[in-house]
């Protein structure tokens, strides 16, 4: 069970597992395959294989190591650095929840949180811990689920309808750690366009903010797309630094066709020692229970903005890039590109900020280019080019 009401029946989904979260947390609607069952592809083959056509990101996967003593440290760091904008953000978003909901949910009718595998399950849990809080002035009755969502092929059919079926009368809000281009809003606006007529027996579950308002909630909103997010800014998250390490020993997810079941992924059991995910959470909600300052309702937007789809657009023509998915901002989004792809370089607004320190250590130790660009791509601090790969056989 993942409600913090013990009235609400989630009998059906009570077979699915949490990863390294607690069942309290989560419950991951994913099919977990063996590790050992899944081909580990290089990245250098891997980018050659994405970029020619021939196979999809999500059709494979670079299995994961240990983060280097290194890495670790500075995610440590980060934690250090950002607990407490991190709970002050989510103490924010649960007030907010629970000022725009108090009177639409209760133990019958609990609000679902659906987390976007993978940035976004560091983030529902903490919201779900924090919704959980009988003592704050922002309980509220919730459900906590973790779903896969894939670019180019949208948020699993099966696991969404497997939540609406198990609370045909509750509001859904979905959850993600933070927007790049907004990729990810766009994908999830298509994956919900079959709810979107008002007819529809499910369009209240979607649609409960307005005819066409998509309930993506995020920690950080640089590209102007959530309809509720904690800030626009582009700061070092610090579960953003790590992979599955921070994200309950959860692969990132791989495809399967709707009439095959769930979307799949791997459990890192062999990174149990590495794993900081149960950690994290405490860390933050610790330091959120400790907070004196007043809660701040968030405003929340009915559309979204598209704030960075110029310097998008302008860093596209300027470096001759057709495909949009090789430029990756956000700090978060930038250094994981530099462990799971093949970057040609490295843009930064500022050559020593501190936000950027495992970035630039990344690039040194793999000779990658990095290039200041200054104000010019503000609001982001970093983005990472991918290689462009030649797709000739």
């Amino acid at each position: 069970m993942t409600s913090n009401n013990p009235n609400t029946q989630t009998a059906d989904l009570s077979q699915y597992g949490s990863g390294s979260y607690l069942a309290s947390d989560v419950t991951v609607l994913l099919d977990i395959v063996n590790k050992d069952a899944v081909a580990d592809v290089p990245v250098s083959q891997k980018e050659a294989l994405i970029q020619s056509g021939k196979r999809h990101y999500s059709d494979m996967l670079t299995l994961e190591g240990a983060p280097s003593a290194m890495h670790e440290q500075l995610y440590i760091e980060a934690l250090e650095q950002g607990k407490v904008r991190a709970a002050t953000d989510i103490a924010n978003l649960a007030y907010t929840l629970q000022q725009i909901f108090q009177t639409a949910v209760g133990h019958e009718r609990p609000l679902i949180l659906v987390s976007l595998v993978r940035a976004g399950l560091p983030i529902g849990v903490l919201l779900q811990r924090a919704l959980a809080d009988a003592d704050s002035r922002h309980y509220l009755p919730s459900v906590h689920y973790g779903v896969s969502i894939i670019r180019d092929r949208g948020l699993d059919p099966v696991a969404l309808q497997m939540i609406l079926d198990s609370h045909p009368h509750s509001p859904i809000v979905f959850v993600d750690g933070w927007t790049g281009k907004g990729a990810i809003y766009q994908e999830l606006a298509r994956s919900l366009a079959v709810f979107a007529d008002p007819n529809h027996p499910h369009f209240a579950n979607i649609f409960h903010q307005g005819k066409d308002v998509i309930p993506l909630l995020t920690l950080a909103d640089p590209a102007g797309v959530a309809w509720l997010a904690a800030s626009e800014e582009d700061w070092l998250i610090p579960s953003g630094l790590l992979n599955s390490t921070v994200s309950g020993l959860i692969s990132r997810s791989l495809y399967t066709e709707p009439e095959s079941g769930l979307h799949r992924s791997v459990f890192y059991d062999n990174l149990i020692k590495a794993d900081h995910s149960l950690a994290f959470i405490e860390y933050i909600d610790a330091t959120r229970r400790t907070l004196s300052a007043l809660l701040e309702r968030l405003p929340t937007y009915q559309h979204p903005r598209y704030q960075t789809a110029d310097l998008i657009d302008s860093l596209a023509i300027e470096y001759d890039i057709s495909n949009r998915n090789r430029i990756k901002p956000t700090i978060a989004e930038a250094t994981r590109a530099i462990l799971r792809r093949d970057p040609e370089g490295i843009l930064l607004a500022s050559a020593h900020h501190p936000d950027t320190i495992l970035l630039r250590h990344l690039c040194a130790q793999r000779h990658i280019p990095i290039t200041v660009l200054g104000d010019k791509i503000l609001p982001y601090q970093a983005i990472t080019l991918i290689k462009q790969r030649a797709t000739d056989d």
